[in-house]
């Protein structure tokens, strides 16, 4: 074990230095060029041993069980240094390489996500408690990308001005139009619509969690006239609206789906209406989730390419009026969540337990780095069914959001 785990590192390792501690106590040094320095202590044999043959699922299972120990430092870091390799520096695992080419051929069966399917999929992670997302997420709780302009925005300001420029892209240009929000997570995005732009909002989640926050939240606004939340899968939707949006619900659609989720937006939007789909992707083209974030954090689902996005925009008869690449924004938005998870962790224990905090800490960790390291971003697309639904250049997503900046100054 301990001479395939040596083979192993010894070819990993191009880029920073890794200090191991083996099972038996003793020390190992492996060395590429300028870079991080961190350590790694494997507890026992069964983590080394799962290291050398399933490293993508056994690194996860093995901290949240207190069978590896970062030396000096963190899990973040460790995973740093391991994902610089993997990634960028040139180095390889030649176990990891075989099960992502096995987890790529079988891609479509892991995400086959009909109605109860994906029923269960959303309350595995979005069922737990809210008190749990209040701890380390904005106020508004927001749980999706923020932007960061330039980089020194609070969560609280990135959060808004998120939803500021979606709001912005949806041409909300007069009051009372009627906007359908695919996965409304505990309802902020429909709020700010409702209450800043005059909008009336009709919010789907498939979390029984989500559903009750939201709807409490709309009561103590006020806006529960105009922000209404169903417990309702998106392709039981029927009714057409003057605009669809659909924030960071897309990556739980599944390959095999991702045709019947644009037709659906077609069928519920208008004529003249605009949608817009903000969804994590892929820079480097089609690719296969992690298994253990798959297995413990978010079954089902998948971050996809725009590659495998768009011949079902194509299909549906729908215009891709826009497309945005949002880059760091998403790695500077979870190194936010991290900080405050790890201000919070006590609290988070008290709710779940120790396990639970590791993982989520390898969850968030994992999370930022596939944004730094690994190709992952973020893309907005505007759709329409008319090619005149929205001007012919941008100049008005900016006016729009100047418009509401002096609005909220004053």
């Amino acid at each position: 074990m301990s001479q395939a785990l040596h083979a192993i590192l010894s070819r990993l390792i191009r880029q920073g230095t890794l200090t191991i501690r083996y099972p038996d106590g003793s020390l190992r040094r492996y060395q590429g060029g300028p870079g991080p320095a961190v350590g790694l202590a494997f507890v026992t044999r069964r983590a080394a041993w799962r290291f050398v043959v399933d490293p993508g699922l056994s690194l996860g299972e093995s901290y949240m069980d207190g069978e590896v120990e970062p030396i000096d430092g963190s899990i973040h870091d460790v995973l740093d240094l391991l994902l610089l390799n993997l990634c960028q520096a040139g180095g390889s695992h030649p176990a990891e390489r075989a099960m992502d080419l096995w987890r790529t051929a079988r891609r479509r069966l892991d995400q086959f996500n009909p109605a109860g399917r994906a029923r269960r999929n959303a309350a595995h992670h979005y069922d737990l408690d809210a008190r749990l997302f209040r701890l380390f997420l904005d106020r508004d709780m927001q749980y999706s990308c923020a932007l960061f302009p330039t980089g020194q925005e609070t969560l609280e300001q990135a959060q808004q001005l998120k939803l500021r420029h979606i709001a912005a892209k949806l041409k909300l240009d007069r009051p009372g139009l009627e906007v359908l929000e695919i996965g409304c997570g505990w309802g902020g995005l429909a709020l700010h619509l409702a209450r800043d732009w005059g909008a009336r909002v009709t919010g789907l989640t498939l979390s029984t969690e989500q559903l009750q926050v939201a709807r409490a939240r709309a009561d103590a606004a006020g806006l529960a006239d105009r922000a209404r939340f169903e417990l309702m899968d998106y392709r039981d939707w029927r009714r057409p609206m003057d605009r669809v949006v659909s924030v960071a619900m897309f990556e739980a659609v599944g390959l095999a789906h991702f045709g019947r989720f644009f037709t659906t937006v077609a069928g519920a939007l208008k004529p003249d209406g605009v949608a817009l789909v903000h969804s994590i992707g892929r820079a480097h083209g089609p690719g296969a989730t992690n298994p253990w974030l798959a297995k413990y954090i978010f079954p089902g689902g998948y971050s996809p390419a725009l590659s495998e996005v768009l011949p079902a925009v194509e299909k549906s008869g729908l215009w891709a009026t826009d497309i945005e690449i949002l880059r760091l924004h998403y790695a500077q938005t979870i190194a936010h969540w991290r900080r405050r998870f790890a201000g919070n962790r006590d609290a988070i224990a008290s709710l779940y337990d120790e396990r639970f905090c590791r993982m989520f800490e390898f969850y968030l960790a994992g999370c930022e780095l596939a944004f730094r390291r690994m190709g992952h971003m973020n893309w907005q697309l505007q759709l329409a069914h008319q090619p005149d639904a929205v001007p012919l250049t941008r100049d008005y997503i900016a006016a729009a959001e100047a418009q509401h900046r002096v609005a909220d100054q004053a």
